[in-house]
């Protein structure tokens, strides 16, 4: 990245795993006996009693305070942090202590062996394309997210298909009677767009996947679509069952005659890598792991 050291450092732990508040606890001793000064959300420091940082703040601020911030789960938490730090696009380290760790770089046993060049500088960034989606209803936007990995319409519990009316760059591609549909990005078309069926696609590549969730027909192919072009989706079926989740995380319901617009966002997420092994090596590493593995 560079010679400018790290002075300040953001912990984002999983709230919910032991191992990345214990890893927390440490790590936080570590960096403030380096003399880095550490922040942490008001939801990490509640579950970190009896730990003194020096500040804490909301998630959606804890951007503008670090130069770093270290995230210490699995790709779930990364996907929420990158998400909250999009707009200052603060580098982002994941620590594995979860299951798959697509998106993190370290396991929890790496972090105070790499210390040391995290705090030098001495990194590089991975950037990734996020997604900014919106839903119009009625003329109006009522919803406005930003993804990492995918925006996706699905329809809830039994509820029927939905008609899907696809637009790329203000044409008409084609219309899906189907259980849904993913728009994904680059790093997510190896997370739920896969799973339905669609490409692999390195995230070297500047691109969006379209791609329909068990569509009732014989010739459903996924769309590449380049990043200069608008992706519309409009809606038809019943105004309840129906419903927008964001990386898996956030969500919204959706009604009859909603619209999805979705963009390539201004903003980028900034992965710190310290490992030289490629996208492909990775990929072989994660994807071929059997079941009783994960």
């Amino acid at each position: 990245m560079g010679s400018n050291p790290i002075t300040r450092v953001g912990i984002w732990p999983h709230p919910q795993k032991h191992e990345a508040l214990r890893l927390a606890r440490e790590l936080i001793l570590q960096l403030q006996a380096r003399g880095v000064a550490v922040w942490l959300t008001e939801e990490g420091r509640a579950r970190l009693t009896g730990v003194d940082v020096q500040g804490v703040c909301e998630p959606q601020d804890i951007g503008k305070q670090v130069e770093l911030l270290v995230v210490l789960g699995g790709d779930g938490a990364l996907l929420s942090a990158a998400r909250a730090v999009a707009r200052q696009e603060v580098p982002l380290l994941g620590v594995n202590v979860g299951h798959l760790g697509f998106l993190t770089e370290l396991e929890s046993g790496d972090v105070e062996g790499a210390l040391e060049r995290l705090l030098a500088g001495d990194f590089r960034l991975d950037s990734r394309l996020m997604l900014h989606s919106r839903v119009e209803r009625q003329g109006k936007i009522v919803a406005e997210h930003l993804a990492l990995n995918d925006v996706v319409i699905t329809r809830t519990t039994f509820a029927r298909m939905i008609r899907l009316r696809t637009f790329v760059g203000g044409e008409f591609v084609v219309e899906y009677m189907a259980d849904g549909m993913i728009v994904a990005t680059p790093t997510g078309s190896t997370a739920y767009s896969l799973s339905a069926g669609g490409p692999i696609v390195s995230p070297d590549v500047e691109a969006m996947v379209i791609t329909a969730i068990c569509p009732h027909t014989l010739a459903a192919r996924s769309l590449v679509v380049p990043p200069r072009e608008e992706i519309v989706i409009e809606l038809a079926g019943r105004d309840e069952g129906m419903q927008l989740t964001v990386d898996g995380q956030e969500g919204v319901a959706l009604r009859n005659t909603d619209r999805l617009l979705v963009e390539v966002a201004p903003y980028r997420t900034r992965l710190v890598r310290l490992h030289t092994r490629s996208f492909y090596t990775l990929l072989q590493s994660r994807l071929r792991r059997q079941p009783g593995e994960w």
